[in-house]
């Protein structure tokens, strides 16, 4: 019996394979199989097998970034713990939008003073091999310095990328601290602040949630975009696009006045009433009116006029009967008063809707009025 194809690993497991999984795979068939093209390979296939729309999509998820209310939770007992290292570098990885190899990357010349500019923070190369400089306010440069005052002094270690000496901020008794000491004060702190998930377990909060904090938070502010992008270090705009998604201001501001103007359209009728309960008061509203053979329509002006709109009437299949003679009578006359009322809001538009739709029945009921001559000298 063949294993799942959809199951991880060479037996079928339990385990599905992740949509990351599955992309990498077909890219590298698809890479596979071009290759062998360019090369000019005897075995090679004769037409395309993989094209771009066999590649899956990736799911992308939006960044989620603390609420306002839960980062501030966490954030007082975070300045409660005992750990001065996970103290101070959880505050730097919610002040600055750090990742956490860059945190534990810092060097003790990190912090730059540039007078009128203020003080900053000289992010080294991380993992996007991308270098920058954030901006600090004064309680982490507080919280830094706290740090720097019983650091005292460490041997230095070799710089990974290029193999000279660093002298690294968070170091201690000759060794360069570990990011689980992040992570443990990370959870003590959100057992200190009882924040909770699902099934009343510990809220899982990790140290990129505080990047996504931080980001948000400034998106949320209205930062541009290019702001936004130089402080997290991304390198295409597309990174940086994922928080402007986020609770904007200028989003929420167009919808409130969306709904605003919508609210106001919407008519509130009394218990047991209908919306607009009688002829005169349908035509004196401020609506897309159209009068309707077998009754009346009602469109908020927010939706903009109706496509299908007395679009049988002006249809020239429409063939009208002398039992609905009485009807077309009363609608023409209906019509003609919404046309006169558009007038005079200056609906221009809706008014020469109006006038084609008289000018259809009048064409109507002038057949019918002839069929009854002909059919009465007969």
């Amino acid at each position: 019996m063949e294993p799942h194809p959809t199951l991880a690993g060479r037996l079928a497991r339990d385990k599905q394979v992740s949509a990351s999984v599955v992309h990498a795979g077909v890219l590298a068939v698809r890479n596979l199989l071009d290759d062998i093209t360019l090369w000019g390979w005897a075995e090679r296939p004769q037409r395309r097998l993989v094209f771009a729309t066999d590649v899956p999509r990736m799911p992308r998820p939006l960044p989620r970034g603390l609420a306002p209310d839960v980062d501030g939770a966490l954030q007082h007992e975070v300045a409660r713990l005992d750990d001065v290292f996970a103290r101070v570098g959880i505050t730097l990885l919610r002040r600055a939008g750090l990742r956490l190899g860059e945190l534990l990357d810092l060097e003790l010349n990190c912090v730059v003073d540039y007078g009128p500019t203020g003080t900053w923070l000289r992010v080294p190369l991380g993992k996007l091999g991308t270098e920058r400089s954030v901006p600090l306010d004064a309680d982490t440069i507080t919280a830094l310095d706290s740090w720097v005052t019983q650091r005292g002094p460490q041997r230095p270690h070799p710089n990974p990328r290029t193999g000279k000496p660093c002298d690294y901020l968070f170091a201690e008794r000759g060794q360069r601290l570990k990011g689980w000491r992040i992570r443990k004060g990370l959870d003590a702190a959100v057992d200190a602040a009882g924040l909770t998930g699902p099934g009343e377990m510990p809220r899982r909060i990790t140290p990129h949630t505080l990047r996504h904090t931080y980001a948000t938070e400034l998106a949320n502010a209205g930062m541009s975009l290019q702001g936004l992008m130089a402080l997290l270090g991304h390198v295409t705009p597309e990174m940086t696009l994922r928080y402007a998604a986020l609770a904007s201001p200028t989003l929420r501001a167009a919808y409130d006045e969306a709904m605003g103007k919508v609210r106001k359209l919407i008519p509130v009728a009394p218990a047991g009433r209908p919306a607009v309960p009688t002829k005169v008061e349908w035509i004196a509203s401020e609506f897309l009116k159209t009068r309707l053979t077998g009754g009346y329509c009602s469109r908020h002006l927010a939706a903009d006029a109706c496509p299908y709109a007395n679009v049988c009437e002006t249809c020239d299949n429409f063939v009208p009967g002398h039992e609905f003679a009485p009807a077309l009578r009363a609608q023409l006359d209906d019509i003609r008063d919404l046309k006169a009322d558009a007038e005079r809001r200056g609906w221009t538009s809706e008014a020469a809707r109006h006038q084609r739709v008289v000018d259809a029945l009048d064409g109507h009921l002038q057949r019918l009025d002839n069929r009854t001559h002909v059919e009465a000298r007969s």
